[in-house]
């Protein structure tokens, strides 16, 4: 066995050496952000900047909102508190309310398309003016 394979896979790579660039806060921030603006890894961005490329590994990241990924979360704990009560009286023998149910399950469909919005894969209602 030679010695590169019994390296791992991470002693492999040939990204070895590193350009540290020291900067403020407010410089880091604005890095970041740029960077995930363009869904990318800071690694990749500075590349990108440096080089005019990412380089053939970088994967591209979707962006995230991070104001809706806070209201999938809340309608997350509001729906998922009506789901459990469901689950609960149909465990308890009680009959199912299937209005209801229905109701709970469309709802889980809004959160889906939220997660969805945040990530930049639907449209935006509320960008375009209309409320949803």
């Amino acid at each position: 066995m030679t010695d590169t394979a019994a390296r791992k896979k991470s002693q492999k790579r040939q990204r070895n050496l590193q350009i540290k660039t020291p900067c403020t806060l407010e410089e880091f921030n604005a890095v970041a952000a740029k960077a995930d603006a363009a869904g990318m890894s800071r690694a990749a961005y500075s590349r990108t900047v440096l080089l005019g490329e990412p380089g053939p590994r970088a994967q591209r990241r979707l962006p995230a909102d991070g104001k809706i990924l806070r209201q999938v979360l809340a309608l997350h704990g509001k729906y998922g508190s009506n789901m459990n009560q469901i689950a609960h009286n149909l465990n308890a023998g009680d009959p199912c309310d299937l209005p209801e149910l229905r109701r709970a399950l469309k709802e889980w469909g809004e959160i889906r398309d939220t997660m969805l919005r945040a990530l930049g894969l639907l449209p935006n209602p509320a960008a375009d003016g209309v409320k949803g």
